[in-house]
């Protein structure tokens, strides 16, 4: 099986004040980044995402706390754990991805190829389904 995602592992500056962590365009980060949002605050037992992106591709890390990050392709799903702010999950376009399993203070940091456009979204697993036939 080929993998869903791919996990990068970020320079970690490590100093007694504190740790820096770097995450750069096209040297770590494999595109050019549009758009930065983070998620939190989000309560127990609830989700993220359960969507795919035509175009767009992005990296998740997990800046505080942990959640998990499952990535569907149609035929085969991969469940990631991010709990380590100098990772990031890269994930590619046309991949379904949904986050759960939140922890308490759990933030969620995602850098985005493109600006936010709502043609890019693909919100319906069945239409999902119906855009990954029609794409062969």
């Amino acid at each position: 099986m080929m993998k869903l995602g791919k996990l990068i592992t970020l320079p970690k500056i490590v100093d007694p004040r504190g740790n820096l962590t770097v995450a750069e365009q096209y040297k770590n980060v494999p595109f050019n980044i549009k758009r930065v949002y983070w998620t939190y605050d989000i309560p127990s037992g609830s989700y993220r995402g359960g969507h795919a992106h035509k175009h767009c591709r992005e990296m998740l890390v997990a800046i505080s706390g942990s959640f998990s990050v499952i990535l569907n392709n149609g035929k085969d799903e991969e469940t990631y754990l991010l709990n380590h702010p100098d990772q990031g999950l890269i994930v590619d376009r046309g991949i379904w991805r949904t986050l759960e399993d939140f922890s308490s203070g759990a933030v969620c940091l995602v850098l985005a190829e493109d600006e936010f456009s709502e043609d890019d979204y693909i919100r319906d697993y069945q239409e999902y389904i119906k855009y990954l036939e029609c794409s062969k």
